[in-house]
């Protein structure tokens, strides 16, 4: 559970409820429901018009995993790499076929298993190189869709605040009804405002972050796959994955791994 996503949101809405609370004026004015259905559905509206409704349904899935924050075990994979390449090493390529159903990685599995398919390093390179690219193209869409929808919010916010005005300019003649209306005509605006960039833009933000996450490890990934099938030394592995393991974690030591894996101990 990303609890500092979830605690950042609660601390921002509450902050500006208090200092809204702080300069006197009524929380009941912030409550309005048509405003609400102005901004998002208008917003959701011209997101259906942009995208397929199947499409921003995956948005709205994959959005939870920012809130939940579901990440790849990177020192696992890496540790099932580095065990893999031992075996290929002492035991031949083949005998990988047999630790298959071990491997818990989707991307890895596959890998081995064109390896042991195909002796051809550079067709599986291209094969799994193309897998990656439609993958990071399509975990992109996700992101790109919450921007939409944080381009959109403002604009209906203030779709929102015109109708208010327009249905009140026939108060014209009343000041203390003018001023009241005005005020609630932009908590569309707010509203509109709020949504941006307090959810659906952060939400792009993390999805693209965690959309790199997953698309390095599978580069990594690959470089192991690679090095596997070109009978490489599992020294040599190890020390291309350096970079990879220091930058995810400075406290992971590589001599710990030599003598457990994700197997365990070799």
């Amino acid at each position: 559970m990303n609890f500092s996503a979830i605690i950042a949101i609660f601390a921002a809405v509450f902050l500006i409820l208090a200092s809204h609370k702080a300069d006197g004026a009524s929380m009941v004015s912030l409550l309005q429901p048509s405003a609400v259905m102005i901004v998002l559905g208008g917003t959701f509206c011209a997101a259906i018009v942009n995208f397929k409704p199947s499409t921003l349904m995956n948005a709205l899935k994959s959005s939870v995993d920012v809130f939940l924050d579901k990440q790849p075990s990177h020192m696992k994979v890496i540790d099932e790499i580095i065990y893999l390449s031992h075996q290929a090493r002492s035991k031949g390529l083949f005998a990988l076929n047999s630790l298959l159903d071990n491997i818990q990685d989707p991307f890895l599995k596959r890998g081995i298993q064109l390896s042991i398919d195909f002796n051809n390093p550079q067709m599986i390179y291209d094969i799994l190189k193309a897998e990656i690219s439609y993958d990071e193209e399509e975990e992109l869409i996700n992101s790109r869709v919450f921007e939409a929808l944080g381009g959109y919010a403002p604009t209906f916010g203030i779709v929102g605040a015109v109708f208010g005005l327009i249905q009140i300019m026939g108060y014209i003649q009343q000041p203390d009804i003018l001023a009241q209306g005005i005020a609630v005509a932009f908590v569309s605006t707010l509203y509109g405002v709020g949504f941006a960039n307090l959810l659906f833009l952060p939400v792009a933000g993390k999805l693209k972050m965690n959309t790199r996450e997953k698309i390095l490890l599978k580069e990594v990934v690959l470089q192991g796959i690679v090095s596997i099938q070109m009978e490489e030394s599992p020294m040599v592995i190890e020390e291309k994955l350096l970079a990879y393991l220091k930058y995810h974690n400075r406290n992971h030591s590589i001599e710990n791994r030599k003598t457990a894996g994700a197997y365990g101990p070799r």
